[in-house]
C-alpha cells in the first residue's frame, strides 16, 4: 500500500463483526485474535471503544475501561501493521484522552515495552512505584 493520504474515518461503535475484530488483532499479532468471539463480547461490555476505519476495513481500535469519574485505563491501542505511520494511533489516543479529561487518572500497561516510548510522547509517565501484575484466567485455553 502507498503512504500517501487515506481517508480514515474514526467511528464510536461498540458492535463489531468478529471476523473484523480477529483481522485486526491477528494482523498486530496478538494472541486474543484467536478468540473472535470474546473480543466482540469485550468491545460491548467497554466503556469507549474508538475505532477507525478505510472503507469497510477496520484498521484500528482503542477501548477505555473506566469508573465514571475516578479513573481509567486505556487498553488494546492497536493499528493494523499496513496503517501504521499515519498517525491513526496518535488521534486514538487523542480522541479517547480528550474523554478522560476531567478524570483523576489515567492508566495504560502497554503490552510491548517497545510502545513505551510512544506513552511518553503522549503525556503518560512511568509511574515511580508499581509493578503491573496479571493472572492469566482459564479463558485462554478454552478458546471462544
Amino acid at each position: 500500500m502507498e503512504r500517501g493520504k487515506l481517508m480514515i474515518v474514526y467511528k464510536r461503535i461498540k458492535d463489531f463483526k468478529e471476523i473484523d475484530l480477529e483481522g485486526l488483532f491477528r494482523s498486530v499479532g496478538w494472541f486474543s485474535g484467536k478468540f473472535p468471539r470474546k473480543l466482540k463480547t469485550a468491545m460491548q461490555g467497554s466503556d469507549r471503544v474508538v475505532s477507525a476505519w478505510h472503507g469497510e476495513k477496520l484498521v484500528g481500535l482503542i477501548r477505555g475501561l473506566d469508573d465514571g469519574v475516578w479513573q481509567a485505563t486505556v487498553d488494546c491501542l492497536l493499528v493494523d501493521p499496513e496503517y501504521q505511520g499515519r498517525g491513526i494511533a496518535s488521534t486514538l489516543l487523542k480522541t479517547l484522552l480528550k474523554e478522560y479529561a476531567s478524570f483523576l487518572y489515567v492508566n495504560i500497561v502497554p503490552d510491548e515495552k517497545k510502545n513505551v516510548e510512544f506513552y511518553l510522547k503522549h503525556g503518560f509517565k512511568v509511574m515511580k512505584e508499581g509493578t503491573p501484575l496479571q493472572i492469566k484466567g482459564d479463558g485462554w485455553k478454552s478458546g471462544n
